[in-house]
């Protein structure tokens, strides 16, 4: 019996022009901060926010996707791993920011300084 050697060289330059394009993608942003995106409001947050977080979890997602192999799993094993990491992040998020916003609200509103 007799294997192949299969090169991924190929699939390792994809790999990284895809997470390299996306991460240019979020710096340029980060730099620029286009007005349009910056002053633009969706859910009481900025569209850039909105972008950056959609760019995060797409780049943790493909990480996960090609490193870990998940292409070549069973569609109920990809789908129980993924749907329980973005509930989790989108759950984290909606704490984070719900925290933030009573925060800010009770140093905005009380005689609370800003001592940081």
């Amino acid at each position: 019996m007799s294997h192949e050697h299969v090169s991924n060289i190929g699939r390792i330059w994809k790999v990284f022009g895809i997470l390299s394009v996306v991460t240019i993608i979020e710096v340029i942003l980060g730099i620029y901060k286009p007005d349009s995106l910056h002053h633009g409001q969706f859910l009481g947050l900025s569209l850039l926010n909105w972008i950056f977080y959609i760019l995060t979890i797409f780049k943790a997602y493909y990480i996960v996707w090609a490193f870990m192999h998940l292409e070549g799993e069973t569609p109920s094993l990809r789908w129980s791993i993924v749907s329980t990491v973005i509930f989790l992040v989108v759950y984290l998020l909606f704490i984070l920011l719900t925290e933030g916003h009573y925060i800010y609200g009770v140093f905005k509103d009380s005689t609370i300084k800003w001592n940081f």
